[in-house]
C-alpha cells in the first residue's frame, strides 16, 4: 500500500484533469456536429493520460539525475527527490509507460480509422510516437528542450493544437475551423500552467542550469508574459462566442472568467514565489472547467 502511494505522488494525480482538457473539449464539438464515439472519446482520455503520466515520470528522472530537483525547489517533492524511488526505479516505471502509451495509441488508432484508413492511421501513429518522445525529451539527456526554454511552445502544440484539433479528427475525419479557436485557448492557458510552473521554481531553476524560459525573461517579464497568457485566451475564448454564437447556452462559460480574472490579479501583485503553488492548482482546474462548459454550451 506505501509502495503504490509513492507511485501515486511520482505520477503527480494533480496534473492529469488538465491533460484531458482538450480530448474533452473535441468530444463536445464532435457530438455537437454529428460524430461523437464513446469508444473513441475513452480511449482518446486513456491515451492522453498515458502520455501526462509518461512525461510526470520523464520529468522526475530527469530532473532527478541532474540534480535540479533539490531543496531549494519550491513545489511538491518529487519521488527520486525524497530518496523513496530509486533512478533506476523510476526509470523502469517510465519504460512500462511507454509501451501502455504505444498500445493505447495503436488500439485508439485503430477504433478511429480502422483498415481502410492507412494514410490517416499511419499520421496518427507517427503523431504519438512524436508525442511519446517529446514527453521524454522535456528533462531526459543532454538535449533535453525543457533545459533550453522550449517547453512552452511543445505544450502549445500538444495541449493546445494536437490535442483539441487532432482529437476532433479522430472523430470526424476532417479538420473543422469550428475548433481552431477553442484549440488555441486551451493552448495558451496550458502554457500558462507550465509559466506559472516555472515562476514558483525560477531561482532554483537558474542555481541548476535549467533554462525555462521564465529562468530566461526574468521575474518581471515572466510575470508580464504569464499575465498576456491567460488574458490572450480570455479574449480568444470572446471572439470564438461571438463568432460562433448559437444560443444563451453558449455563454456560460464566461463564468470561468471570474477565476481567472482573479488568478491574473493575485499572479499580478505576487511577491512571494512559493504562494504561486497554489494557482497551478486553480489555473489547471479553471482550464478543464472552461473547457467543460465551453462544450456543454454548444451541445445543450
Amino acid at each position: 500500500m506505501e509502495n503504490l502511494k509513492v507511485w501515486l505522488s511520482a505520477i503527480r494525480l494533480r496534473t492529469l484533469p488538465l491533460s484531458i482538457s482538450g480530448i474533452i473539449l473535441a468530444g463536445c464539438f464532435a457530438h455537437y456536429n454529428g460524430f461523437f464515439d464513446l469508444e473513441i472519446f475513452i480511449l482518446a482520455i486513456l491515451t492522453t493520460l498515458s502520455f501526462q503520466i509518461l512525461s510526470n515520470l520523464s520529468n522526475d528522472y530527469g530532473d532527478g539525475i541532474k540534480g535540479t530537483d533539490n531543496e531549494e525547489r519550491i513545489g511538491p517533492e518529487r519521488a527520486i527527490q525524497s530518496g523513496k524511488l530509486t533512478p533506476d526505479e523510476v526509470f523502469n516505471g517510465v519504460r512500462v509507460c511507454i509501451l501502455f502509451s504505444i498500445g493505447l495509441s495503436f488500439t485508439l488508432i485503430l477504433k478511429a480509422f480502422g483498415l481502410n484508413n492507412f494514410l490517416y492511421s499511419l499520421i496518427f501513429f507517427l503523431l504519438a510516437i512524436i508525442t511519446i518522445a517529446a514527453s521524454i525529451k522535456y528533462t531526459v539527456g543532454k538535449s533535453a528542450y525543457g533545459y533550453k526554454g522550449l517547453g512552452d511552445v511543445f505544450v502549445f502544440i500538444f495541449f493546445g493544437i494536437v490535442s483539441v484539433v487532432g482529437g476532433y479528427f479522430l472523430f470526424s475525419k476532417r479538420i473543422d475551423h469550428l475548433v481552431l479557436l477553442p484549440a488555441i485557448t486551451i493552448g495558451l492557458l496550458s502554457v500558462a500552467v507550465l509559466n506559472l510552473n516555472n515562476m514558483r521554481d525560477i531561482e532554483s531553476d537558474r542555481k541548476s542550469g535549467k533554462n525555462t524560459l521564465a529562468v530566461k525573461l526574468g521575474n518581471k517579464k515572466a510575470k508580464y508574459y504569464h499575465l498576456l497568457l491567460v488574458s490572450a485566451a480570455i479574449l480568444m475564448t470572446i471572439l470564438f462566442l461571438i463568432l460562433y454564437y448559437m444560443s444563451p447556452y453558449n455563454l456560460i462559460a464566461l463564468i470561468i472568467f471570474i477565476p481567472l480574472i482573479i488568478h491574473i490579479r493575485t499572479v499580478k501583485n505576487n511577491k512571494e514565489p512559493e504562494l504561486l503553488d497554489p494557482e497551478l492548482k486553480k489555473l489547471a482546474l479553471s482550464t478543464v472547467f472552461l473547457a467543460l462548459l465551453l462544450g456543454i454550451g454548444y451541445i445543450l
